[in-house]
């Protein structure tokens, strides 16, 4: 750091600003002390700045399992917002099992500074005291032993069953998700909300488990009822499935079937027909749990912010 401190010509509490990212330093003095450490080599030590700080820099995300689409995409986002702050990751996923207990555990071992929770396994963390662990929990209920951040699942599967329904149809089926998933029970409520304000049947939920194949095994139980007009798939890898098993029974898209998907998947206007879905802004939730947990960490408190509210992407299945 003297080194730098010398080549840039600056004290060495200008290089620890411009290394700590403090707003304390103008443009130009930045960017040459960047300059003198590219030229020199030098890297910040993260066990020494640990030491130094109290604070290891690393944060800890939580999952079920990274293999649905939506997980991953989450963890890509969460990722990226922290590289962005000078935050390393350390991932635990929990597999069938689900200890989630042991997860904490492990993160409190690596000297993580918080951790994001996501998805399925926020309704894990419920029921374990993190104990000190400075948590943010993705889609799940408020709860006072950590911040919360989602989507507005309940209303994007409004926005979607209405969308069906101005189509034309008289009723709209569900694909739910699986049992134990916060957002596969708001997204199963809302589509029974917008149905009962409409007046209209609300037929049984058929339940898959995130996957194309569930999508598909119980989209031909869907296509040999010659009634069913529209379906509501809770993601859009079973939505995936359910346009294959449709088009093996015969059912046109959308002529007969009109179907829909939530999550706005990267591949989601490859398919055939291209999927309409709900676009859910990873993204965005990524940078704010991350936000929120740096926030936290550092001692700020603020509330909850507002959930994050999905958008109709309409395309040709619906």
């Amino acid at each position: 750091m003297a080194m730098v401190a010398a080549r840039a010509g600056v004290s060495g509490q200008t290089v620890s600003r411009v290394v700590n990212d403090s707003p304390r330093v103008d443009p130009v003095t930045r960017e040459r002390v960047e300059a003198a450490m590219a030229e020199l080599g030098y890297r910040p030590h993260r066990a020494a700045r640990a030491l130094r700080t109290g604070r290891s820099m690393t944060i800890g995300v939580v999952a079920q399992t990274l293999a649905t689409v939506g997980n991953s995409a989450l963890l890509q986002a969460v990722a990226e917002a922290a590289e962005a702050r000078g935050y390393a990751l350390a991932v635990v996923t929990l597999g069938a099992a689900g200890r989630i207990g042991d997860a904490f555990d492990r993160l409190r071992d690596q000297g993580v500074d918080g951790a994001v929770v996501l998805n399925e396994a926020s309704a894990l963390a419920r029921d374990v005291d993190p104990a000190g662990l400075v948590l943010v929990v993705v889609d799940a209920p408020a709860d006072p032993r950590f911040a919360v951040i989602g989507t507005d699942h309940a209303a994007g599967a409004r926005v979607a069953t209405a969308h069906l329904l101005d189509g034309g149809a008289a009723t709209v089926h569900h694909v739910a998700g699986p049992e134990g998933s916060f957002a596969a029970a708001e997204r199963e409520r809302g589509w029974r909300e917008e149905l009962a304000a409409r007046g209209a049947r609300i037929p049984e939920p058929l339940r898959g488990d995130w996957s194309a194949g569930s999508g598909h095994a119980l989209g031909g139980i869907l296509a040999a009822d010659p009634e069913m007009t529209a379906v509501f798939a809770a993601n859009d890898q079973m939505a995936l499935g359910l346009l294959r098993a449709l088009a093996d029974a015969g059912r046109r898209i959308p002529a007969d079937v009109a179907v829909l998907g939530f999550d706005d998947i990267a591949d989601a206007a490859e398919f055939r027909p291209p999927l309409t879905t709900i676009r859910q802004d990873f993204a965005a939730l990524g940078e704010k749990a991350v936000q929120i947990l740096i926030d936290r960490v550092e001692g700020q408190t603020l509330p909850d912010p507002a959930l994050l509210v999905p958008t109709l992407v309409a395309r040709a299945s619906a």
